[in-house]
């Protein structure tokens, strides 16, 4: 019998003698897994039948005590409960309510939601643009929710405030590209249009290159220096 089943094997399936020793070594370890799977299935679904038929009697009972049992109209989960759109009152009144341009990294772990990368990412931001002149501007931080955002100011006074400018005439093309609201690509055609044109004097004279915006010209003017 044994004889004629490696010769089955080496005639349909070409193996060799070693490999159909081998092959059959493996039979059982692969019957084991497929048995074992099973069972484990098995397993689980009695212990979930078990806990459900536990679940039932367990409402039976409470009920027979007289308690009233009613469902919730909303779901299981809710993602809104993970989210804190009110600050705790008791907090606020402990607090000195500060300048937003004062607040580093540290103090702004005060708001609930953000942590040390988001605070970290909010003051980067503002240092790199040179302050902020509205608050709408904070949509622009990665990661930074709008009900973050509204929280913010619970505990932080904004006023516009921007401590450091573009002085567009001066600037060669590598230092206006590292202003954030400045590609490199942009910063090029103005330090050309300039060179080619004179000086600006304000920021409709953008509005001479083509290619620009209003909109973009309306976002970089709070932080252009004609001088």
């Amino acid at each position: 019998m044994k004889a004629r089943f490696f010769y089955w094997l080496k005639i349909y399936l070409g193996f060799s003698s070693k490999e159909s020793r081998g092959f059959v070594l493996l039979i059982p370890v692969l019957l084991f897994l497929v048995l074992s799977t099973s069972v484990l299935k098995e397993i689980r679904n009695a212990n979930a039948e078990d806990f459900h038929i536990q679940y039932l009697a367990t409402l039976d009972s409470l009920q027979a005590s007289g308690v009233v049992l009613v469902g919730s109209p909303n779901p299981v989960f809710n993602p809104q409960d993970t989210i804190i759109t009110k600050s705790n009152t008791k907090q606020l009144d402990n607090l000195n309510r500060i300048p937003f341009a004062e607040a580093d990294s540290v103090t702004l772990q005060i708001v609930p939601g953000i942590g040390q990368s988001t605070a970290s990412r909010i003051v980067k931001f503002r240092e790199s643009l040179g302050g902020l002149h509205s608050k709408s501007q904070l949509t622009e931080v990665y990661g930074l929710k709008p009900e973050t955002i509204e929280a913010i100011w619970e505990y932080f006074d904004f006023s516009p405030g921007i401590f450091r400018k573009i002085r567009i005439n001066q600037l060669e093309v590598d230092e206006l590209g590292k202003h954030p609201y400045f590609s490199y690509a942009e910063a090029k055609v103005l330090v050309a249009y300039r060179k080619q044109h004179g000086d600006y004097q304000s920021s409709e004279d953008f509005l001479k290159i083509r290619i620009f915006k209003q909109e973009w010209i309306d976002k970089i003017s709070p932080y252009l220096d004609f001088q």
